[in-house]
C-alpha cells in the first residue's frame, strides 16, 4: 500500500517532517515555519492537483442509458527537476540562517533530497530575553531520499449512461488508516457525447464529447499523543481540489481504439497545522511567548493546459486501457474495467 497511495506517502513524509523539525522551525517564528513550509510542500500540493485530474476518460463514445463500467485506475506523475528543490533565502526569513555565511542555498522540496544533509540554526530567548541560545536542525528530507521518482495514486472509478448521450462518472478511494494517517478520495463527472446528436451518427468516424469532472482529497494526522511538543490537539489537515473541463475525441472500432483530448485543470490545496505547540527549546526571537494555537497554513492554487493521448482495447466484457497525459506535471495512465 505504501507504493500505491500516493497521498499517504507524501503525508508520512510531510508527518516524519513534523516529528523531528517541527519544534525547531516554530523555535524560528510561526512567519518563519510557514514561509519554509510553503517552498516545501508546493511544488507536492500541485502535482496532486494534476494527478487527481487524470483517468477521467477513456473514450469518447458514452454508455448507453443504464449500462455501465466500473474501473481500477492508477496514475504516475512525473516530477520535473526544478520541482524537487527550491531557493531557500535567508534575506526573506526572519530568523533562520547558514552558520557558513551563505545567504542563500537550493533545498529538497517534499519530493527532492538533501544530500548531504542542510544545517539550519535559529536564536531563541529564554522568555524574558535576557538570554539567548542557538538551536540548530536539519531541513526535512523529500520522497527522493525513499527513491520515489513519480507520483503514484490508485482509485476504483465507475460510470454508467444515465440518458441519451450523457453518462455519469463516480471515483472513490476508501478512507483508509495507515502509520496513524487517514486519506480517502472521491470524485464526480459528467461526460456528453456531442456526435450521437449528428443525424448520421452511425457513419461518423469518431466520437466527439465533452467532460466536467471535480475530485476531492482529504486526510488528517492526529499526533497529539506523540509528545513531540508538549500542547493538545495537534493535527495536520489537508484538502485537495481538482477540477477537469475536457474537450475529447475517440476512434469507434470494435476491438482496438485511440483517443486523445485537451483540457484544462485547475485546483485549490490547503495544508494547515492545527493544535497547540508549546517550543521547549524557549521562545523565538521575533515572538513574545513559545505558545502557538493553530500556528500556520499552506495554501496552493495550481492550473494549466493538458492533451491527452491514448488507446483502449475492447474484449467482450473487458477491457485495458493507458494514456499518456502531457501537463506542468505529465501523467502515464492506465487501467482495467468490466461492465456492459
Amino acid at each position: 500500500m505504501r507504493k500505491l497511495c500516493v497521498f499517504i506517502l507524501l503525508l508520512v513524509n510531510l508527518v516524519t517532517y513534523a516529528q523531528n523539525q517541527l519544534e525547531d522551525l516554530l523555535a524560528a517564528g510561526i512567519e518563519d515555519a510557514q514561509r519554509f513550509a510553503k517552498g516545501y510542500i508546493s511544488p507536492a500540493a500541485e502535482g496532486v492537483i494534476y494527478n487527481l485530474s487524470n483517468g477521467w476518460i477513456q473514450s469518447a463514445k458514452v454508455k448507453e442509458p443504464l449500462k455501465f463500467e466500473i474501473s481500477l485506475i492508477g496514475n504516475a506523475t512525473f516530477v520535473k527537476d526544478e520541482k524537487r528543490d527550491f531557493t531557500l533565502n535567508t534575506a526573506d526569513y526572519n530568523n533562520l540562517y547558514f552558520r557558513d555565511g551563505s545567504t542563500s542555498k537550493n533545498v529538497a522540496t517534499a519530493f527532492g533530497e538533501n544530500n548531504p544533509n542542510v544545517r539550519m540554526y535559529a536564536i531563541v530567548t529564554d522568555g524574558t530575553g535576557l538570554f539567548e541560545e542557538e538551536v540548530e536542525f536539519n531541513l526535512p528530507q523529500g520522497l527522493a531520499s525513499e527513491n520515489m521518482n513519480f507520483l503514484p495514486s490508485a482509485f476504483i472509478q465507475a460510470r454508467m449512461g444515465i440518458f441519451k448521450a450523457t453518462e455519469l462518472k463516480i471515483r472513490y478511494f476508501p478512507k483508509i488508516d495507515y502509520e496513524d494517517v487517514k486519506t480517502g478520495l472521491i470524485g464526480f463527472g459528467l461526460q456528453h457525447e456531442f456526435t450521437q446528436m449528428l443525424p448520421a451518427d452511425n457513419v461518423f468516424p469518431l466520437a466527439i464529447s465533452g467532460f466536467i469532472g471535480y475530485t476531492s482529497l482529504n486526510g488528517s494526522f492526529d499526533f497529539t499523543d506523540s509528545q513531540i511538543i508538549e500542547g493538545s490537539q495537534q493535527r495536520f489537515e489537508v484538502k485537495q481540489n481538482s477540477w477537469l473541463f475536457q474537450l475529447h475525441a475517440s476512434t469507434k472500432l470494435p476491438v482496438i481504439n485511440f483517443y486523445g483530448g485537451l483540457g484544462y485543470v485547475t485546483g485549490t490545496s490547503d495544508f494547515d497545522v492545527l493544535g497547540t505547540y508549546t517550543v521547549r527549546a524557549g521562545t523565538p526571537l521575533t515572538e513574545t511567548n513559545s505558545t502557538f494555537e493553530d500556528p500556520f497554513s499552506v495554501k496552493n492554487k495550481a492550473s494549466g493546459v493538458k492533451a491527452t493521448l491514448g488507446t483502449r482495447l475492447s474484449l467482450a466484457f473487458f477491457s485495458i486501457y493507458a494514456e499518456y497525459n502531457l501537463a506542468e506535471y505529465s501523467t502515464a495512465s492506465a487501467g482495467i474495467g468490466f461492465g456492459i
